[in-house]
């Protein structure tokens, strides 16, 4: 049960995020869960692998390069998903920031 409810909340995070962000735009709550199906496929399989790949540069940045891989990633699902809409790196970037801290904040607020 765990599961669905992390889900539902990086749902609704995705949601607030787009609301707060005027350079992203999610077109309704399928597209919400779909982004966010997609998010957690992208974050299992590819982000291991470009972290991997990029260890000497995030060794050298002391981490912040993570950031970069993170919007990477949102890239990755603009791309893949047709109802959600990222004008840029730096919008990707901000998205992965707030998405980040609003999905803390709901898994706080809903932990048993």
């Amino acid at each position: 049960m765990g599961l669905i409810i992390k889900f539902l909340i990086t749902v609704a995070a995705a949601m607030m995020s787009a609301m707060f962000l005027p350079g992203v735009r999610i077109d309704g709550l399928m597209s919400a869960v779909l982004l966010a199906l997609v998010l957690a496929v992208l974050n299992a399989i590819v982000k291991p692998i470009l972290i991997f790949l990029t260890i000497p540069v995030t060794v050298i940045t002391l981490g912040l390069f993570l950031l970069v891989i993170n919007a990477v990633i949102i890239l990755i699902a603009d791309a893949l998903v047709a109802g959600f809409i990222v004008d840029g790196f730096l919008w990707a970037l901000l998205f992965s920031l707030v998405l980040a801290v609003l999905t803390a904040i709901l898994e706080a607020i809903f932990q048993k």
